[in-house]
């Protein structure tokens, strides 16, 4: 009986805490519109800006298949262009070839590079550093042009022009300033105790960098990786001052020199279809690598 009347004055009187008191719900948060007001100059910037960035890509894959003069493709809708794109010279899984291997190496050289230095800089002390590190990142001031023909001349010297190595290696000189210095604050953002609890449990300095703290830098190693295949996979200076063999040429000087393959009239057509190959790889690769790529920026901005 007790029971009974304790449960109904609890269902009268309403929920309450274990001390006794009524529990307090949260209300629901509605929508103003005060907060709509506040929100829509946000939404129409940013909805604008989509369009402005989203409007050329869409106008460059249309185009790619739609019927125009002068072109491969001229009856009805189709894939005339790439037909002449895919036929051009060495063909086009050539080029796509050449293209991957100068940016996956490049990739791979950068990550291995920055990686060392980074840590190195953020972790050991030694004479001169700091001015090591400047002098590192004054490579972000010279232009990169200006740079390439003293390049053309070194790789030329030690047998590496007119390779796709060379173009890799060149690639990886000019991306080292800004991997560097974003693997640097990536390893500054990691507490040092973690690399001291790891050598008091047992592991070398090798074992900890390894064990410890690469899982804690992976969105600066994504970041920089990212990066390295964007600027290696759309390069267009040095594989046209490097690279004088049509075999070995990459993908956006192939696309290049497609475009007035005739009498020096530009096929539009073939070069939309190149464009939109070029841009399918970085468009996919980002929208995959997009959260440890903010996580890569973020990674030194909340640091202490």
């Amino acid at each position: 009986m007790t029971v009974v009347s304790r449960t109904t004055s609890t269902a009268a009187g309403g929920a309450r805490t274990p001390g006794g008191g009524p529990v307090r719900r949260a209300k629901p948060r509605g929508v103003t519109i005060a907060g709509i007001a506040l929100r829509t100059p946000y939404w129409v910037f940013t909805g604008a800006l989509a369009v402005i960035f989203l409007a050329p890509l869409v106008w460059t894959a249309v185009a790619s298949v739609s019927p125009q003069a002068g072109t491969n493709q001229v009856d009805g809708w189709g894939l005339g262009n790439y037909e002449t794109l895919a036929r051009y010279q060495a063909g086009i899984w050539r080029y796509l070839f050449n293209s991957a291997f100068v940016s996956l190496l490049t990739v791979a050289l950068t990550l291995a590079i920055s990686f060392f230095g980074g840590y190195a800089f953020a972790r050991f002390r030694f004479p001169g550093k700091n001015a090591l590190f400047l002098l590192t990142l004054a490579i972000l001031m010279v232009p990169y042009a200006t740079l390439l023909i003293p390049l053309y001349v070194l790789l030329n010297e030690v047998g590496l022009q007119n390779s796709l190595v060379g173009v890799a290696l060149v690639l990886t000189m000019f991306q080292l300033p800004f991997s560097t210095f974003l693997m640097r604050i990536s390893f500054e953002a990691v507490p040092r105790e973690l690399d001291e609890a790891a050598t008091v449990d047992g592991c070398s300095s090798f074992g900890a960098l390894w064990r410890v703290l690469l899982p804690a830098v992976k969105p600066g190693l994504i970041t920089v990786g990212l990066f390295s295949f964007l600027a290696a996979w759309n390069d267009f200076m040095a594989p046209l001052i490097l690279i004088n063999d049509t075999e070995r040429m990459t993908l956006p000087l192939a696309v290049s020199n497609l475009r007035g393959q005739v009498q020096g009239v530009v096929d539009y057509g073939a070069t939309e279809a190149g464009v939109v190959i070029l841009a399918l790889p970085c468009i996919v690769l980002f929208l995959l690598l997009q959260r440890h790529y903010v996580r890569g920026f973020m990674s030194g901005a909340l640091k202490g």
